[in-house]
């Protein structure tokens, strides 16, 4: 491999390190945006007004121990080293430091990377970097909180769309135009029958706007694999959850993850192999 391809190869995992940092600061302060975004629409309805608090979105405050309030420094925010350096405990506090931060920081480098590699040093494999990223941190936010913010969907389809439109993925518009809406449909009907029958809201309506993205992405050829090895992660996923009794009140288990592992599987190997892994 030539220098300038190691270069260019070290210069996008470096970047994914950075933006898997920042995904970790949308992954746990979006949802509380959102939130506080709902209570104050529920209490201008009400006419009630709410209690003056610290501002708070994805800039502000720099971030802090959860517990002591330790404003976190520069040098304890590298992404991985810091991490080390700290030994995985709070500097004020010892608090022991999820290990699931840099996980997802190393993760989003290793995403970046591949991308270069698949890519090279184009657009286009920033732009699969932007994907690989939004899809990471919708996975792990609907794990967590079982939402899947219209802030990251809609600029997940949207942006297909466009990069279709503007042919800088191999997927022909009118295969990512089709792709959005029976991805979207098909899983509003699935939706609908399920709680016709049982009375139950089976899943989000997120999940229909993630695999619509994911229709806008891969084309909707791949739709049926997609929902087949989400089916299957799903199914292996929720298995050893009940066998370890690590399932949720009432059994539930958020599909946005599945969805979001079977859109990085399709990404890897192509929906055709997946096909052939099922026989079909």
């Amino acid at each position: 491999m030539q220098v300038l391809q190691w270069l260019d190869l070290s210069g996008f995992g470096i970047l994914g390190l950075l933006i898997g940092s920042f995904l970790n600061v949308v992954i746990y302060r979006l949802p509380l945006m959102l939130e506080a975004q709902w209570k104050a629409e529920c209490a201008e309805l009400a006419e009630k007004e709410l209690p003056v608090t610290e501002k708070f979105n994805l800039s502000v405050p720099r971030s802090r121990c959860q517990k002591c309030s330790h404003q976190i420094s520069w040098y304890e925010n590298i992404p991985v080293l810091s991490y080390l350096y700290l030994r995985g405990k709070c500097s004020a506090c010892s608090t022991p430091i999820s290990i699931r931060y840099p996980l997802v920081e190393m993760t989003t480098g290793a995403l970046f990377l591949y991308c270069a590699w698949k890519w090279g040093a184009t657009p286009t494999a920033l732009l699969w970097c932007f994907f690989s990223a939004t899809l990471l941190a919708l996975a792990l936010i609907d794990w967590d909180t079982t939402l899947l913010p219209d802030d990251m969907t809609l600029p997940l389809l949207w942006s297909g769309l466009v990069a279709a439109l503007l042919q800088w993925t191999t997927v022909p518009l009118s295969a990512a135009v089709w792709g959005a809406i029976a991805g979207y449909m098909s899983l509003w009907l699935i939706y609908w029958a399920f709680k016709l029958i049982t009375g139950k809201e089976g899943m989000g309506f997120g999940d229909f706007k993630l695999f619509a993205a994911l229709g806008v992405w891969f084309g909707w050829q791949a739709l049926i694999p997609i929902i087949l090895m989400a089916s299957v992660i799903g199914a292996m996923v929720g298995i050893v959850m009940k066998f370890s009794s690590g399932l949720r009140e009432g059994g539930y288990v958020p599909f946005g993850p599945f969805l979001a592992g079977a859109g990085f599987t399709v990404m890897f190997f192509g929906p055709s192999s997946i096909l052939q892994f099922f026989g079909l």
